[in-house]
């Protein structure tokens, strides 16, 4: 479900940076070709990871969202980029002092974030994170 490096960058991506359109995951760093990000978002629908809605801004496009399933990962990631910090320079110390001062109200952000209801106007926001090593 997630052995493959794309697909925890996608959930990364939108976990972190708040990722939500097919474009915006085609910006990431890491530069994934558009043949493999289709591939995995499918993937990622079908194990329940992420869903997909109507753009609020443009019926004929799709957001993607995490689900509760994919939420459930923020300790995970969050001790995986620990784990990164620990060992190579990943670009974005506060990110890192924010998770390592605490992860419970770190996680509990990411939950807030996602939960949110975007039919009621509101957004996940993003947390930049420059470039990572991880």
């Amino acid at each position: 479900m997630l052995g493959d490096r794309w697909s925890l960058l996608i959930i990364r991506d939108m976990m972190l940076r708040g990722a939500r359109t097919y474009k915006e995951f085609l910006q990431c760093y890491e530069g994934i070709a558009t043949n493999i990000l289709a591939d995995r978002l499918r993937k990622l629908i079908a194990y329940r990871i992420i869903t997909t809605e109507p753009d609020p801004s443009d019926g004929r496009k799709l957001t993607y969202r995490l689900t509760a399933k994919g939420i459930d990962l923020a300790p995970v990631l969050t001790e995986m980029v620990l784990w990164a910090a620990a060992h190579e320079d990943t670009g974005n110390q506060a990110l890192v002092e924010q998770m390592r001062e605490d992860k419970e109200k770190f996680m509990a952000g990411v939950r807030q974030r996602w939960v949110s209801s975007p039919s009621l106007g509101r957004s996940p926001r993003s947390v930049a994170i420059p470039t990572p090593s991880f």
